[in-house]
Protein backbone atom coordinates (compact mmCIF):
# COMPACT_ATOMS: atom_id res chain seq x y z
CA UNK A 1 0.00 0.00 0.00
CA UNK A 2 1.39 3.41 -1.00
CA UNK A 3 1.72 6.02 1.74
CA UNK A 4 0.82 9.40 0.22
CA UNK A 5 0.72 12.94 1.59
CA UNK A 6 -1.75 15.35 0.06
CA UNK A 7 -0.88 19.04 0.46
CA UNK A 8 -3.95 21.18 -0.15
CA UNK A 9 -3.42 24.77 -1.32
CA UNK A 10 -6.85 25.85 -2.60
CA UNK A 11 -7.64 26.59 -6.24
CA UNK A 12 -10.71 25.83 -8.35
CA UNK A 13 -10.73 22.21 -7.21
CA UNK A 14 -11.52 23.41 -3.67
CA UNK A 15 -13.74 26.35 -4.60
CA UNK A 16 -17.29 27.17 -3.64
CA UNK A 17 -19.50 30.08 -4.74
CA UNK A 18 -18.84 33.20 -2.67
CA UNK A 19 -20.19 36.73 -2.60
CA UNK A 20 -17.82 37.82 -5.38
CA UNK A 21 -17.49 34.59 -7.35
CA UNK A 22 -15.77 31.26 -6.84
CA UNK A 23 -13.33 31.18 -3.94
CA UNK A 24 -11.42 28.37 -2.19
CA UNK A 25 -13.52 26.79 0.53
CA UNK A 26 -13.12 23.00 0.63
CA UNK A 27 -10.45 21.45 2.83
CA UNK A 28 -8.04 18.78 1.71
CA UNK A 29 -9.89 16.27 3.87
CA UNK A 30 -13.13 17.05 2.03
CA UNK A 31 -11.39 16.63 -1.33
CA UNK A 32 -10.16 13.16 -0.42
CA UNK A 33 -13.55 12.21 1.06
CA UNK A 34 -15.11 13.01 -2.33
CA UNK A 35 -13.11 10.20 -3.93
CA UNK A 36 -14.83 7.47 -1.93
CA UNK A 37 -13.10 4.72 0.05
CA UNK A 38 -9.41 4.52 -0.86
CA UNK A 39 -8.34 2.67 2.28
CA UNK A 40 -7.82 -0.64 0.50
CA UNK A 41 -5.34 0.83 -1.97
CA UNK A 42 -3.76 3.99 -0.55
CA UNK A 43 -2.92 5.41 2.85
CA UNK A 44 -3.51 9.13 2.28
CA UNK A 45 -2.63 11.73 4.88
CA UNK A 46 -3.80 15.30 4.34
CA UNK A 47 -2.23 18.61 5.29
CA UNK A 48 -3.87 21.96 4.55
CA UNK A 49 -0.99 24.38 4.06
CA UNK A 50 -2.94 27.29 2.50
CA UNK A 51 -6.28 27.97 0.84
CA UNK A 52 -5.65 30.42 -2.01
CA UNK A 53 -6.71 31.12 -5.54
CA UNK A 54 -3.55 30.31 -7.48
CA UNK A 55 -3.38 33.88 -8.79
CA UNK A 56 -2.29 34.75 -5.23
CA UNK A 57 0.44 32.10 -5.07
CA UNK A 58 3.87 33.73 -5.22
CA UNK A 59 7.45 33.20 -4.02
CA UNK A 60 6.51 32.85 -0.37
CA UNK A 61 4.03 30.09 -1.15
CA UNK A 62 6.53 28.32 -3.44
CA UNK A 63 9.01 28.26 -0.57
CA UNK A 64 6.40 26.91 1.85
CA UNK A 65 5.44 24.12 -0.56
CA UNK A 66 9.05 23.20 -1.27
CA UNK A 67 9.92 23.05 2.42
CA UNK A 68 6.86 20.91 3.19
CA UNK A 69 7.84 18.48 0.42
CA UNK A 70 11.48 18.36 1.49
CA UNK A 71 10.65 17.73 5.13
CA UNK A 72 7.92 15.17 4.44
CA UNK A 73 9.15 13.17 1.44
CA UNK A 74 11.29 10.68 3.44
CA UNK A 75 8.12 9.45 5.20
CA UNK A 76 5.97 8.93 2.08
CA UNK A 77 6.04 7.15 -1.25
CA UNK A 78 4.88 10.34 -2.93
CA UNK A 79 3.23 13.70 -2.44
CA UNK A 80 0.21 15.20 -4.24
CA UNK A 81 -0.33 18.96 -4.24
CA UNK A 82 -3.79 20.25 -5.12
CA UNK A 83 -3.41 23.65 -6.71
CA UNK A 84 -5.26 26.17 -8.86
CA UNK A 85 -4.65 25.83 -12.58
CA UNK A 86 -3.82 29.44 -13.45
CA UNK A 87 -0.30 29.44 -12.00
CA UNK A 88 0.20 25.69 -11.64
CA UNK A 89 2.82 25.60 -14.42
CA UNK A 90 4.87 28.29 -12.65
CA UNK A 91 4.68 26.41 -9.34
CA UNK A 92 5.54 23.07 -10.95
CA UNK A 93 8.56 24.63 -12.67
CA UNK A 94 9.78 26.40 -9.54
CA UNK A 95 9.44 23.29 -7.36
CA UNK A 96 11.44 21.38 -9.99
CA UNK A 97 14.35 23.80 -9.46
CA UNK A 98 14.00 24.08 -5.69
CA UNK A 99 13.96 20.30 -5.11
CA UNK A 100 17.19 19.14 -6.74
CA UNK A 101 17.78 15.39 -6.85
CA UNK A 102 14.11 14.49 -6.28
CA UNK A 103 13.53 10.78 -6.98
CA UNK A 104 10.05 10.27 -5.55
CA UNK A 105 6.81 11.50 -7.15
CA UNK A 106 5.58 15.01 -6.35
CA UNK A 107 2.42 15.51 -8.41
CA UNK A 108 0.46 18.72 -8.83
CA UNK A 109 -3.17 18.53 -9.87
CA UNK A 110 -6.36 20.55 -9.80
CA UNK A 111 -9.46 21.01 -11.91
CA UNK A 112 -11.32 23.28 -14.28
CA UNK A 113 -14.59 22.80 -12.38
CA UNK A 114 -14.92 22.68 -8.56
CA UNK A 115 -15.13 19.29 -6.86
CA UNK A 116 -18.72 19.85 -5.67
CA UNK A 117 -20.03 20.51 -9.18
CA UNK A 118 -21.62 17.40 -10.74
CA UNK A 119 -19.67 18.00 -13.98
CA UNK A 120 -16.30 18.27 -12.25
CA UNK A 121 -13.06 16.92 -13.68
CA UNK A 122 -11.51 16.99 -10.20
CA UNK A 123 -12.01 13.31 -9.37
CA UNK A 124 -10.40 12.07 -12.58
CA UNK A 125 -7.46 14.41 -12.10
CA UNK A 126 -6.95 13.31 -8.50
CA UNK A 127 -7.14 9.65 -9.50
CA UNK A 128 -4.61 10.42 -12.24
CA UNK A 129 -2.28 11.91 -9.62
CA UNK A 130 -2.71 8.86 -7.39
CA UNK A 131 -1.88 6.63 -10.36
CA UNK A 132 1.30 8.63 -10.99
CA UNK A 133 2.42 8.07 -7.41
CA UNK A 134 1.46 4.39 -7.55
CA UNK A 135 3.56 4.00 -10.71
CA UNK A 136 6.52 5.75 -9.08
CA UNK A 137 6.87 8.51 -11.70
CA UNK A 138 9.68 10.44 -10.07
CA UNK A 139 10.26 14.17 -9.89
CA UNK A 140 7.78 17.04 -10.05
CA UNK A 141 4.92 16.49 -12.47
CA UNK A 142 1.45 17.77 -13.37
CA UNK A 143 -1.42 15.27 -13.61
CA UNK A 144 -4.31 16.56 -15.70
CA UNK A 145 -6.84 15.16 -18.13
CA UNK A 146 -5.30 11.66 -18.01
CA UNK A 147 -1.79 12.92 -18.81
CA UNK A 148 1.32 13.09 -16.64
CA UNK A 149 3.53 16.04 -17.64
CA UNK A 150 7.02 16.86 -16.41
CA UNK A 151 6.55 19.88 -14.15
CA UNK A 152 9.02 22.13 -15.94
CA UNK A 153 7.42 21.36 -19.33
CA UNK A 154 3.78 21.98 -18.42
CA UNK A 155 1.96 24.98 -19.90
CA UNK A 156 -1.66 25.97 -19.41
CA UNK A 157 -3.04 26.46 -22.93
CA UNK A 158 -6.83 26.57 -22.41
CA UNK A 159 -9.03 28.49 -20.01
CA UNK A 160 -12.17 26.33 -20.25
CA UNK A 161 -11.30 23.00 -21.85
CA UNK A 162 -10.51 19.99 -19.73
CA UNK A 163 -7.31 19.49 -21.76
CA UNK A 164 -6.00 22.64 -20.13
CA UNK A 165 -2.33 21.62 -20.00
CA UNK A 166 0.12 20.46 -22.62
CA UNK A 167 3.64 19.11 -22.45
CA UNK A 168 5.66 21.55 -24.53
CA UNK A 169 8.73 20.30 -26.41
CA UNK A 170 8.82 17.12 -24.33
CA UNK A 171 7.13 13.73 -24.28
CA UNK A 172 4.51 12.99 -21.64
CA UNK A 173 5.78 11.08 -18.62
CA UNK A 174 2.66 8.94 -18.79
CA UNK A 175 -0.81 8.70 -20.33
CA UNK A 176 -3.97 6.90 -19.26
CA UNK A 177 -5.76 4.75 -21.82
CA UNK A 178 -8.51 2.15 -21.60
CA UNK A 179 -5.90 -0.45 -20.69
CA UNK A 180 -4.42 1.61 -17.88
CA UNK A 181 -1.52 3.98 -17.27
CA UNK A 182 1.32 3.83 -19.78
CA UNK A 183 4.57 5.12 -18.32
CA UNK A 184 7.25 6.25 -20.75
CA UNK A 185 11.02 5.92 -20.19
CA UNK A 186 12.39 9.03 -18.46
CA UNK A 187 14.47 11.40 -20.55
CA UNK A 188 16.03 13.03 -17.48
CA UNK A 189 17.52 11.35 -14.40
CA UNK A 190 18.77 13.60 -11.58
CA UNK A 191 22.23 13.41 -10.06
CA UNK A 192 23.02 13.40 -6.35
CA UNK A 193 20.85 13.32 -3.27
CA UNK A 194 17.76 15.39 -2.62
CA UNK A 195 18.66 18.94 -1.61
CA UNK A 196 16.42 21.93 -0.92
CA UNK A 197 17.47 25.16 -2.64
CA UNK A 198 14.54 27.46 -2.07
CA UNK A 199 16.08 30.94 -2.22
CA UNK A 200 14.66 33.01 -5.08
CA UNK A 201 14.77 36.56 -6.36
CA UNK A 202 11.43 38.16 -7.16
CA UNK A 203 13.14 40.98 -9.07
CA UNK A 204 12.56 39.36 -12.47
CA UNK A 205 10.48 40.80 -15.29
CA UNK A 206 8.87 38.96 -18.19
CA UNK A 207 8.49 41.13 -21.28
CA UNK A 208 6.82 40.06 -24.51
CA UNK A 209 8.24 42.14 -27.34
CA UNK A 210 5.97 43.72 -29.92
CA UNK A 211 6.84 45.73 -33.01
CA UNK A 212 7.57 49.33 -31.91
CA UNK A 213 8.64 48.43 -28.34
CA UNK A 214 10.02 51.67 -26.89
CA UNK A 215 13.71 51.30 -25.89
CA UNK A 216 13.23 53.82 -23.06
CA UNK A 217 11.27 51.16 -21.19
CA UNK A 218 14.52 49.37 -20.35
CA UNK A 219 16.03 52.48 -18.73
CA UNK A 220 13.49 52.06 -15.93
CA UNK A 221 14.54 48.54 -14.93
CA UNK A 222 17.73 49.41 -13.02
CA UNK A 223 15.87 52.23 -11.25
CA UNK A 224 13.15 49.83 -10.07
CA UNK A 225 15.70 47.30 -8.86
CA UNK A 226 15.21 44.47 -11.33
CA UNK A 227 18.01 41.89 -11.43
CA UNK A 228 16.77 39.77 -14.33
CA UNK A 229 14.63 39.97 -17.45
CA UNK A 230 13.14 37.24 -19.63
CA UNK A 231 12.41 38.45 -23.14
CA UNK A 232 9.88 36.71 -25.34
CA UNK A 233 11.43 37.44 -28.72
CA UNK A 234 10.08 37.03 -32.24
CA UNK A 235 10.10 33.66 -34.03
CA UNK A 236 13.34 31.70 -33.83
CA UNK A 237 14.81 34.61 -31.90
CA UNK A 238 15.15 38.26 -32.74
CA UNK A 239 14.21 41.82 -31.88
CA UNK A 240 14.19 45.10 -33.73
CA UNK A 241 17.12 47.52 -33.93
CA UNK A 242 15.88 49.54 -36.94
CA UNK A 243 14.07 52.81 -36.00
CA UNK A 244 13.95 51.75 -32.33
CA UNK A 245 17.22 50.13 -31.29
CA UNK A 246 16.71 47.60 -28.52
CA UNK A 247 20.21 46.14 -28.88
CA UNK A 248 21.90 49.08 -27.17
CA UNK A 249 19.52 48.67 -24.23
CA UNK A 250 20.42 44.98 -23.93
CA UNK A 251 24.09 45.98 -23.75
CA UNK A 252 23.26 48.57 -21.10
CA UNK A 253 21.46 45.98 -18.95
CA UNK A 254 24.36 43.54 -19.32
CA UNK A 255 26.84 46.24 -18.25
CA UNK A 256 24.66 47.06 -15.24
CA UNK A 257 24.75 43.40 -14.14
CA UNK A 258 21.13 42.71 -15.00
CA UNK A 259 20.80 39.22 -16.46
CA UNK A 260 18.70 38.96 -19.63
CA UNK A 261 17.47 35.60 -20.93
CA UNK A 262 15.62 35.26 -24.22
CA UNK A 263 13.10 32.69 -25.42
CA UNK A 264 10.65 32.60 -28.32
CA UNK A 265 7.06 33.79 -28.35
CA UNK A 266 6.26 30.59 -30.23
CA UNK A 267 4.95 27.87 -27.95
CA UNK A 268 6.58 24.94 -29.73
CA UNK A 269 10.09 24.17 -30.96
CA UNK A 270 13.32 25.82 -29.81
CA UNK A 271 14.59 29.32 -30.36
CA UNK A 272 17.83 29.57 -32.33
CA UNK A 273 19.51 32.95 -32.25
CA UNK A 274 22.26 31.93 -34.69
CA UNK A 275 20.03 31.77 -37.80
CA UNK A 276 19.32 35.45 -38.47
CA UNK A 277 21.28 38.67 -38.10
CA UNK A 278 18.75 39.97 -35.57
CA UNK A 279 19.40 36.96 -33.35
CA UNK A 280 23.19 36.92 -33.69
CA UNK A 281 23.44 40.59 -32.85
CA UNK A 282 21.27 39.98 -29.79
CA UNK A 283 23.62 37.22 -28.57
CA UNK A 284 26.53 39.64 -28.89
CA UNK A 285 24.96 41.85 -26.21
CA UNK A 286 25.31 39.11 -23.56
CA UNK A 287 21.75 37.82 -23.64
CA UNK A 288 21.36 34.15 -22.57
CA UNK A 289 19.41 31.91 -24.97
CA UNK A 290 16.70 29.79 -23.33
CA UNK A 291 16.58 27.06 -26.00
CA UNK A 292 13.29 25.20 -25.95
CA UNK A 293 12.33 26.08 -22.37
CA UNK A 294 8.78 27.14 -21.71
CA UNK A 295 8.29 30.75 -20.65
CA UNK A 296 7.20 29.51 -17.22
CA UNK A 297 10.38 27.49 -16.85
CA UNK A 298 12.60 30.33 -18.08
CA UNK A 299 11.04 32.84 -15.66
CA UNK A 300 11.19 30.60 -12.60
CA UNK A 301 14.67 29.31 -13.47
CA UNK A 302 16.00 32.87 -13.66
CA UNK A 303 14.30 33.74 -10.35
CA UNK A 304 15.82 30.63 -8.82
CA UNK A 305 19.31 31.16 -10.27
CA UNK A 306 19.38 34.77 -9.03
CA UNK A 307 18.45 33.42 -5.60
CA UNK A 308 21.51 31.17 -5.57
CA UNK A 309 24.15 33.80 -6.42
CA UNK A 310 24.66 37.50 -7.06
CA UNK A 311 27.38 36.83 -9.65
CA UNK A 312 25.90 37.29 -13.16
CA UNK A 313 28.49 34.86 -14.60
CA UNK A 314 27.37 32.14 -12.18
CA UNK A 315 23.72 32.90 -12.97
CA UNK A 316 24.53 32.46 -16.65
CA UNK A 317 26.20 29.10 -15.94
CA UNK A 318 23.25 27.87 -13.85
CA UNK A 319 20.72 29.03 -16.41
CA UNK A 320 22.51 27.18 -19.20
CA UNK A 321 22.58 23.88 -17.31
CA UNK A 322 19.84 21.26 -17.68
CA UNK A 323 18.76 20.94 -14.04
CA UNK A 324 15.49 18.99 -14.16
CA UNK A 325 14.70 18.23 -17.79
CA UNK A 326 13.57 21.77 -18.61
CA UNK A 327 15.75 22.06 -21.71
CA UNK A 328 16.61 19.60 -24.47
CA UNK A 329 20.28 18.71 -24.79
Amino acid sequence: MKHILLLSTGGTIASRPGADGLEPGLSGEELIASLGDLKGRFDVQVRQIMNLDSSNIQAEEWQLMARCVYESIPDYDGIIITHGTDTMAYTASMLSFMLQGLRKPVVLTGSQIPMENMLTDARNNLFCALAAVEAGISGVSVAFNRHIIRGCRAVKVRTMGFDAFESVNAQYLGEIFADGLRVYPPTFIPDGELVLRDRVSTDVLLLKLIPNTNPKLFDLLPQIGYRGVVLETFGAGGLHFHHRNLLEKMRMLHQRGIVVAACSQCLYEPSNFTIYEVGRRLLETGVIPAGDMTTEAAVTKLMWALGQTEDPAQVRELFGRNLCGEISE
